[in-house]
């Protein structure tokens, strides 16, 4: 298969973490050996998220006041260099260098006219408490949003047009490659009116740039590993009820929180409605989701449209 695998952020860093070089590189060595098995037997390209990772990369930039702090889309070019390295890296290591991986700069061009750019949603950067957002929005001018009962620093994430390198991907791909690429989204550009590419201050959502690439290289099935083990209607509620599967245009029809779930709604729509699939679970149990055991499966049509997880009758005593 030709698969295109999006390691959320638990896969780099977890809550609570410090976000040094050596928890991200034992994160990423963990997250390769689990996708070896699948990685050596596929077409597969490896994308990944980099909120935490460019907000870091921001407030670092602010400490040194001589020179001007580099825009976002630089920031974003630098933490996929960071980033695919390790991952590339580890998964070379984690196949003892049966297969060549290879480690992409990414662009994806969006729509500079974007009603995202007027409405900031992307959360990067580390959790604050009420007071120290508060400071932080007075003094750098930042938009803040609340994120579980913490506050973090939003962008503007417009929607990805398309992914520049995705024919240098499938060239890859079709050579027996394996691809590290659109890291946090691919750095955004927007075409002038010489059809140069210039970059633009933003996130990239990365699972709907995901589904930009898989849809762009043909691929049968693109991957969303989180830490949540279905996709959930009326999630923490009394009421909730896990999807296992669904048609395209039934979860179209359902609401999920933006900030979280609804870019991997939308992502997955994208893929199913181009002719494939997506997979959403747990990293830690990608064998069970591989096997449909745990995970929500969109597929293009189903005939009733969603199929439930049945819920295991509560043990008396």
């Amino acid at each position: 298969m030709r698969i295109v695998v999006a390691l959320g952020g638990n896969a780099l860093a977890r809550r609570g973490e410090p976000m040094t070089a050596e928890y991200l590189r034992a994160n990423v060595r963990s997250t390769c050996e689990a996708l070896a098995s699948l990685a050596s037997e596929n077409e597969m390209v490896i994308t990944h998220g980099n909120g935490p990772q460019v907000g870091l990369l921001a407030l670092q930039n602010l400490a040194y006041q001589d020179v001007a702090a580099y825009p976002l889309d630089i920031l974003g070019a630098e933490t996929q260099g960071m980033i695919g390295y390790v991952v590339q890296q580890e998964l070379s290591n984690a196949l003892n260098g049966a297969r060549e991986v290879a480690g992409i700069i990414t662009t994806t061009i969006v729509d500079e006219s974007d009603p995202a750019f007027e409405r900031p949603t992307k959360l990067i950067g580390p959790q604050y408490s009420a007071h120290d957002a508060a400071e932080a929005a007075a003094e750098y001018r930042w938009t803040i949003a609340k994120d579980g009962k913490a506050f973090r620093r939003v962008v503007p994430s417009p929607n990805p047009l398309a992914i520049v390198q995705a024919p240098l991907i499938r060239r890859l791909l079709e050579a027996g490659s394996l691809a590290v690429c659109v890291g946090g989204g691919g750095v955004p550009v927007r075409v002038d009116s010489k059809g140069r590419h210039v970059g633009v201050q933003a996130v990239v959502d990365k699972d709907l740039a995901s589904a930009a690439l898989a849809a762009d290289i043909g691929a049968d099935t693109l991957i969303m590993l989180t830490d949540g083990d279905y996709v959930s209607e009326n999630w923490g509620t009394p009421e909730q009820r896990d999807i296992h599967t669904a048609s395209a245009d039934a979860v179209a029809a359902m609401t999920f929180a933006e900030g979280s779930m609804q870019p991997k709604i939308d992502a997955a729509i994208r893929v199913a409605r181009a002719g494939g699939r997506t997979l959403i679970g747990p990293l830690d149990r990608l064998d069970d989701l591989l096997a449909r055991r745990i995970g929500t499966e969109i597929v293009p049509t189903l005939k009733e449209g969603i199929r439930w997880v049945e819920k295991t009758p509560a043990k008396t005593a």
